[in-house]
């Protein structure tokens, strides 16, 4: 899968924040959006919900993938994960494994805060979770 251009890295990022504003967050009011994009250029969004009973609760990265394969598609270039707050959103160990069932390592994650998208941090998969599990 060829690298995104800038522009198309912008987009990511911006579908990602615009997610971000429907999540769910009345425990932490950690806001987060992810915006996923097909090998075929469909981009699928989610947002994190949380539940009282927390073990309930989903990132936005997991719900970004589900909606993807239950359209399905399962051919993925590359995710934007925004967080509506200061701290930079890098995926929790769940949302990683769940990316690797789909993607390869060298599969680009684009990650940023609200308010300084233009200074994202660009890592693969395999940086974030290099010994991926696999049957």
């Amino acid at each position: 899968m060829p690298e995104l251009g800038d522009d198309d890295v912008k987009a990511l990022l911006g579908a990602a924040k615009d997610a971000a504003t429907n999540a769910h967050a009345p425990y932490s009011q950690y806001r987060v959006g992810a915006a996923i994009q097909a090998g075929d250029g469909r981009m699928f969004t989610g947002c994190n919900v949380e539940n009282a009973s927390y073990g309930l609760s989903i990132c936005a990265e997991r719900v970004a993938v589900f909606l993807a394969v239950a359209g399905n598609c399962r051919d993925f270039a590359a995710v934007g994960i925004v967080s509506a707050n200061t701290a930079v959103p890098f995926p929790c160990g769940a949302c990683r494994q769940v990316l690797a069932e789909f993607c390869s390592a060298e599969f680009k994650i684009y990650v940023a805060a609200e308010n300084s998208l233009k200074t994202f941090q660009a890592l693969t998969l395999g940086e974030l979770l290099p010994n991926a599990f696999s049957l």
